[in-house]
């Protein structure tokens, strides 16, 4: 009877071994590369395996060559999610996992637009991770490109690549309030469509409509801008960039009541060789307040890389906002600033050129530039209680007039010309595989009163001179694997008698002293649909580098590098 029941005991266990073995052996496996759309691979990035209640079941992070290995899936259908710094997360969707399969899944980060770019054009070096949400010609759907049998068990071989010929399209709908300053005051309300389209191209719609805490008659701000992107010959692009905004809310010279701007630019980017990267594009523009004007801005860049470590480059820029193709990253185009002076409608215009070399480091570059700057008509930024005679003081003033955002106070007015030249020396390095620091130094002239003497407003063109100074900026961005929030935060220094900024084209020249951008992905589980963010976008933070300006009637304002602006909002994207 022992014996008996010994080998039911025993029978019993080989049952179940073999019933785990084979529970075990039914388990699915997923494995792949992640690159991002310029065929690197990507190390330390984030794969998630997502079931259909949004809960995440296992993850891995990505090997040195990009691979990464998840084992132990029960079958059924899954999400495969990856996520990296600086990149928009790519999915693989509805992956349906059978018993034993072995599944490939190769992933592809892709950048579209971001409504909130860090750093515009050339301020960007070149071996700094591209920011998020910038568009692409490839697409960031996930589409199974073949399926095969081996071994008797599927084997499914996916990527996040293009191929399929189906359109894709993501929608981002955003609302941000606060004292945005110049231009952006008040409440803006901004959705953005971006398509990517069966040949690979690309398109993005944007539409910003603002309305203020304080009503005006004039009625809110209205900016729609399109943009269009597709593939070139020698490993090239094109990108063209259409918008038009109206500021009622602007009071200019002359007795004008708002600001209307009609903008065209577009970018080209070759390759020639294996040595020669060529860019060149333009920006026109025109604008009316009580009378028309128009101006072109053309740029030219060109980078000479002997080898891969060494790269020489020259560029020519015209304007600070356009300086590089990576200048039309984002459709939302700076508001041109058209101020009368001299009795005719004049815009701010610059000729930069700038001779560099830069050398790699690892994962980090050192570049350093020596630049000549001509500026004509340099805008100066400032605020505070404007009055009916302060405008009508400027109007009447034989060298320059001002334009002021009526809901805010903040004005720009135009400067005399100057020339300089200087160094420019930067240095990127990454602190972690999401983190980034920069470190630059430059020297140049800047605008600054002279002698010491008291700024008057009718008299500014002619009380502020250029001065030799210097500049220098530390600078963190990246992102937090673990919250997954993206953050920047740069300060730059200068001295605070300036008004303008020591080579307003370097990287940082429009971010003066503390400014910080934060975007934080919002979840709660399956309360909240995916998509969700929160932003916190800073400038001049502590309010530093004010310089007191006297008004035509003897109260004083202001003139800064960068007025504090605070922006918070929610974003939407599906």
């Amino acid at each position: 009877m022992q014996r008996s029941q010994v080998k039911i005991v025993l029978l019993m266990l080989v049952l179940a071994t073999a019933t785990v073995s084979e529970a075990v052996g039914q388990n699915a496996t997923v494995s792949g590369v992640v690159r991002d759309t310029r065929g690197v691979v990507q190390m330390g990035a984030l794969v998630q395996v997502v079931a259909s209640n949004s809960s995440m079941v296992r993850a891995a992070f990505t090997d040195l060559h990009g691979r990464y290995l998840i084992t132990h899936l029960l079958p059924g259908k899954y999400n495969v999610e990856a996520s990296a710094a600086l990149f928009v997360p790519a999915t693989r969707g509805n992956l349906e996992l059978r018993p034993g399969a072995r599944n490939i899944v190769n992933l592809t980060l892709n950048t579209l637009f971001e409504p909130s770019v860090w750093l515009p054009a050339e301020r960007r070096k070149a071996d700094e991770p591209d920011d998020d949400w910038k568009w692409t010609l490839r697409s960031a759907a996930n589409r199974p490109l073949l399926r095969l049998v081996e071994d008797g068990k599927s084997m499914e071989v996916s990527s996040s690549v293009t191929e399929a010929r189906k359109p894709v399209e993501r929608i981002r709908a955003a609302v941000t309030a606060g004292d945005g300053g110049f231009g952006s005051n008040g409440v803006n309300n901004v959705i953005t469509l971006n398509r990517v389209l069966d040949d690979g191209s690309n398109m993005i719609l944007r539409a910003d409509y603002g309305t203020t805490g304080r009503p005006y008659t004039a009625g809110p701000s209205m900016e729609l801008a399109s943009g269009y992107e597709r593939e070139l010959g020698f490993a090239g692009a094109a990108r063209t960039v259409v918008a038009y905004q109206s500021h009622p809310e602007m009071v200019g010279s002359g007795g004008a009541s708002g600001l209307n701007v009609m903008q065209a630019a577009s970018a080209q980017r070759m390759k020639l060789g294996d040595t020669v990267d060529l860019e060149v594009g333009s920006a026109v523009f025109v604008v009316r307040t009580s009378r028309y004007a128009t101006a072109a801005r053309p740029f030219l860049k060109v980078a000479v890389h002997p080898n891969s470590t060494w790269t020489v480059g020259y560029r020519m820029a015209t304007a600070q906002n356009l300086q590089s193709f990576d200048g039309l990253d984002d459709v939302q185009q700076e508001l041109p600033v058209a101020i009368m002076s001299h009795g005719k409608l004049q815009t701010e215009r610059g000729l930069h050129q700038e001779f560099s070399v830069s050398r790699k480091a690892g994962r980090g570059e050192i570049q350093i530039a020596y630049y000549l700057d001509s500026l004509d008509h340099v805008v100066v930024a400032g605020g505070g209680a404007l009055s009916a005679s302060d405008v009508e003081a400027m109007n009447a003033s034989p060298t320059g007039g001002i334009l002021a955002d009526s809901t805010t106070g903040d004005f720009r007015a135009l400067a005399d010309s100057y020339k300089t030249n200087g160094v420019d020396v930067t240095l990127t390095e990454p602190l972690t595989p999401s983190m980034w620091m920069a470190l630059a130094y430059s020297t140049g002239a800047a605008l600054t009163a002279k002698d010491g003497s008291p700024l008057t407003l009718p008299t500014l063109a002619s009380d502020l001179t250029p001065q030799m100074a210097q500049s220098a900026t530390l600078a963190l961005k990246g992102r937090v694997i673990r919250s997954g929030t993206n953050v920047r935060v740069a300060y730059r220094w200068e001295p605070e008698r300036l008004v303008t900024a020591v080579n307003p084209y370097a990287p940082f020249g429009d971010q003066a002293y503390l400014s910080c951008y934060l975007r934080q992905a919002i979840r709660l589980g399956s309360l909240l649909p995916p998509g969700l963010e929160a932003t916190v976008d800073v400038t001049n933070l502590l309010a530093e580098g004010y310089r007191p300006i006297l008004s035509a009637d003897g109260h004083t304002l202001f003139l800064a590098q960068a007025p504090r602006t605070l922006q918070g909002g929610l974003a939407f994207t599906f």
